[in-house]
């Protein structure tokens, strides 16, 4: 019966379907308590029926907030694909920006540190990042030939420390790393410390995604390119990899965004990366909400800054798969 009712009158039952959201919204937004106290600086007139009537007020609120909503989803929709896409991110941009103002932060402290946090910070922790990247990518090739060799005891070695590092908490092997290591003689700096202990983890979860990546092309490339007279060296660096990366590219780049945020890991042994000097900063005039918003901002930044070139690598590569 419904489903006659809806192939029968489809407008009636998409806007009863409209009204349904917006009621089941409203709803939503009612339990989660928001407070009418916005609707009382807007009509000044309302708000001794607001105290006098708490859950109405609460229930209009939501349900203006809901509408609002509506509202703007309908007039987001007029527009073309990219300008709804620019429209979501200035809307939410603006929300984010509302939130933390509403945090009464000193701006003028902002700018007074925020020099130095870029000057130092960003410097020591893409320097740190970009050596991480590097050498977990080489670990990683070098750790997927080995869980793809025949031979028992490479294959023990790469499983082995791929069960190691991703089973050990990051931050537990900074700590292994950087006071162990003493304990047998090697005394380690706190920078070297922390790029191995990132290139050692991620370079373990990498290992998984280039053997999967590798592991995706058909076995006859490599037949075809044995055929040829290419050696296996040339067969992986020629033939294998070019094919591969793009199944290796996407899943990497999200390793290397989240290295660069797990970089914040290191301030735990004093290397002055963005969130160690975030936290020491803002104790300086106990302005840490400050500092920490910040911090969040440039990493923000940063991430952005990997996805545009994550998604460059990606055309690049994918070019060549077009039929």
């Amino acid at each position: 019966m419904i489903g006659r009712l809806i192939l029968t009158y489809p407008d009636v039952a998409r806007r009863s379907g409209m009204f349904l959201m917006l009621a089941l919204v409203t709803l939503a937004i009612y339990g989660l308590g928001i407070s009418p106290a916005w609707i009382g600086h807007l009509l000044p007139t309302s708000a001794g029926w607001l105290e006098a009537n708490p859950a109405l007020g609460r229930l209009t609120s939501a349900l203006m907030v809901a509408l609002i909503a509506a509202a703007n989803w309908k007039a987001l929709r007029q527009l073309p694909r990219g300008g709804q896409v620019i429209g979501v991110w200035v809307e939410l941009f603006v929300l984010l920006m509302l939130f933390f103002y509403s945090f009464d932060l000193s701006f003028a402290f902002i700018a007074k540190k925020i020099g130095y946090l870029v000057s130092q910070g960003v410097v020591t922790t893409l320097y740190i990042s970009v050596l991480s990247i590097a050498i977990a990518t080489l670990i990683a090739l070098v750790g997927a030939i080995a869980k793809l060799s025949k031979n028992g005891v490479v294959y023990g070695l790469a499983t082995f420390y791929t069960s190691l590092f991703r089973g050990l908490p990051l931050l537990m092997q900074i700590y292994i790393i950087y006071l162990g290591l003493p304990q047998v003689g090697y005394v380690i700096g706190a920078v070297p410390a922390g790029i191995l202990a990132l290139s050692l983890c991620y370079g373990a979860y990498m290992t998984e995604i280039f053997r999967a990546g590798i592991e995706s092309i058909p076995r006859g490339q490599t037949e075809g390119a044995t055929a040829l007279g290419l050696s296996p060296s040339q067969t992986m660096a020629l033939v294998i990899m070019p094919q591969a990366m793009r199944v290796i590219i996407p899943p990497t780049g999200n390793q290397f965004i989240a290295m660069l945020k797990d970089s914040s890991l290191v301030s735990v042994v004093g290397v002055w990366e963005i969130m160690y000097l975030a936290r020491t900063q803002g104790q300086t005039e106990f302005r840490h909400i400050e500092m920490l918003i910040t911090a969040s901002m440039i990493y923000w930044i940063l991430s952005i800054g990997l996805e545009y070139l994550q998604s460059r690598v990606e055309a690049r590569f994918g070019r060549f798969d077009v039929r």
